[in-house]
């Protein structure tokens, strides 16, 4: 499937809810609420990822603050979108390198070409 370590499925509810310092009935809340969504086994197992026990502790962190779930679900929304533009501008920002290279390449090209002329060149017999 190609997936890195962080996002490998790898721990089982009882062990991500300690290693998130929650209760596991928590994590199912959690689930029911779209905030975490563990992969599942071919017999419904639920896994959790280290990308998934870190988003647990972000919601742990966040909660400890006072903040709502509804109010985390919005905060982890608003980061993913973040996350996004942050790819779409770093794919912008190497495909305007790679425009300026071209550019630069063809700016050559015409300084070598008007170097020297086809019309200036003498035919041979």
């Amino acid at each position: 499937m190609g997936m890195n370590d962080r996002t490998r499925p790898v721990y089982m509810i009882s062990v991500a809810a300690e290693l998130a310092g929650v209760h596991p009935q928590t994590l199912r809340t959690y689930e029911q609420k779209g905030l975490v969504i563990p992969k599942r086994t071919s017999g419904n197992t639920r896994m959790y990822s280290q990308a998934d026990i870190e988003r647990l502790e972000l919601i742990g962190e966040l909660t400890d603050e006072g903040i709502n779930l509804a109010g985390v679900v919005r905060i982890l929304d608003l980061q993913g979108r973040l996350d996004e533009r942050d790819q779409e501008i770093d794919g912008l920002h190497k495909r305007v390198r790679r425009l300026a290279d071209r550019v630069h390449e063809l700016e050559t090209r015409e300084a070598v070409n008007a170097l020297v002329r086809l019309s200036d060149i003498k035919r041979l017999p």
